[in-house]
């Protein structure tokens, strides 16, 4: 199996996982703390669910590393793609009678989409093959 399809299937089960934790009525499971490290638990947990998006997504294809440029508008566009996912989680929760929606939710969404971002750019410039070699 190439790496883009492992990746491709992975993402395709994390956004499944991110639908279920985010629309299903979970009426039986314990609820979150307050606060956890003296943050509210509900943004880290909006936080940490967002993270894995922007690396799985980037490693879903085969993107040509010498071309810084290209490879910035791809994080960018996987961030966009991100923040649209996080946006209509909300506004479907919104819409649920055993949900709500919450802009700071999507803020902690947005900040978990950007951390992984920023992490998959520094991963592609530190580990960028040297034209100089």
């Amino acid at each position: 199996m190439k790496r883009t399809t492992f990746f491709k299937i992975l993402t395709l089960v994390y956004i499944i996982i991110v639908g279920v934790i985010c629309f299903a009525k979970f009426s039986s499971l314990p609820t979150i703390p307050g606060k956890f490290l003296g943050l509210d638990a509900d943004k880290v947990v909006h936080f940490l669910l967002f993270v894995p998006f922007p690396i799985l997504a980037y490693f879903s294809f085969p993107l040509d590393r010498q071309h810084f440029l290209l490879t910035l508008g791809a994080i960018v566009l996987i961030f966009a793609i991100g923040a649209g996912i996080a946006g209509l989680t909300e506004y479907v929760q919104g819409r649920l009678p055993y949900r709500t929606m919450d802009i700071n939710d999507y803020k902690a969404d947005l900040l978990g989409l950007f951390f992984s971002s920023m992490l998959v750019f520094f991963i592609r410039v530190f580990t960028r093959r040297s034209n100089n070699v």
